[in-house]
């Protein structure tokens, strides 16, 4: 897959959101120490860095999830407290309690709470809304199931779903392709560039680097602290990937990914 991206339209300097001094701590480990970033509007944007880096830690903390040290957060300028209804947050499938005993449905639903509660709909719109997200993540035909019958990829795309019944303007995802086959993964891809087209900011934890390319526009690099962020083509090096990961790249594969790839002529 070829990122046919223009990384020219791409404003970092109007982040949708925007994160200073960011500290958190679990105890007396540092998780992470004064990040700084700014994530573009309309744009696909990955958190990569190695295990134990504070890439999950750091979308916990811009949602409140996590306590903070220090440090603030501001979607298009406003701080976080009063707009988080903006952001739509997907965690980690292994985060989640899968025997929780609710059907796929439901679980899309709970995205409408946001959006003034489930009681102040009428039920019809509520299942027509929720309806409508799983289709466009193709589990429509799945409605009724139990959640936890779902394979581990069915289960991300519905995750996904209730995130688009949320109709945010901010999507944060955790590992979104972790444990999922290829059809997912494409599937998903597919629904996140279809948000972007539509002005909505895309922020993922990612842990695939061969696909950084082909997925995203934007990368923050961290391992406890940022290391750098930026543009794609600017900022996902072959200097940069050694710097986060601590050498534990080896050093050709590291120049494979970073290697500039043709993109096709608009």
């Amino acid at each position: 897959m070829i990122n046919t991206t223009n990384t020219s339209e791409i404003t970092p300097s109007k982040p949708a959101l925007k994160i200073q001094g960011l500290t958190v701590s679990y105890g007396d480990k540092t998780a992470i120490f004064s990040v700084d970033a700014n994530f573009p509007t309309a744009s696909m944007s990955a958190i990569i860095g190695p295990n134990g880096a504070g890439k999950s830690t750091l979308l916990k903390a811009v949602i409140g999830v996590q306590p903070i040290l220090a440090g603030q957060v501001h979607i298009f300028d406003n701080p976080i407290k009063n707009n988080l209804q903006k952001i739509a947050y997907v965690p980690q499938r292994v985060s989640v309690d899968w025997d929780f005993p609710t059907n796929v449905i439901d679980v899309v639903q709970m995205g409408l709470y946001r959006q003034g509660g489930l009681l102040g709909r009428m039920k019809g719109e509520q299942t027509s809304i929720a309806m409508d997200c799983l289709d466009r993540v193709g589990m429509a035909d799945m409605w009724q199931q139990q959640i936890g019958q779902l394979s581990g990829g069915q289960q991300q795309r519905v995750f996904l779903a209730r995130a688009l019944a949320q109709d945010a303007e901010i999507y944060l995802l955790d590992e979104p392709f972790s444990g999922v086959d290829a059809a997912t993964e494409r599937a998903i891809i597919d629904v996140l560039k279809s948000l972007k087209s539509k002005n909505k900011s895309i922020i993922a934890v990612h842990h695939d680097l061969a696909t950084v390319r082909d997925y995203f526009d934007y990368v923050l690099m961290i391992n406890i602290k940022n290391i750098a962020e930026g543009l794609i083509d600017e900022t996902f090096t072959n200097e940069n990937l050694q710097s986060t990961y601590g050498g534990k790249l080896e050093l050709t594969h590291a120049e494979e990914l970073s290697a500039p790839r043709d993109r096709p002529t608009k």
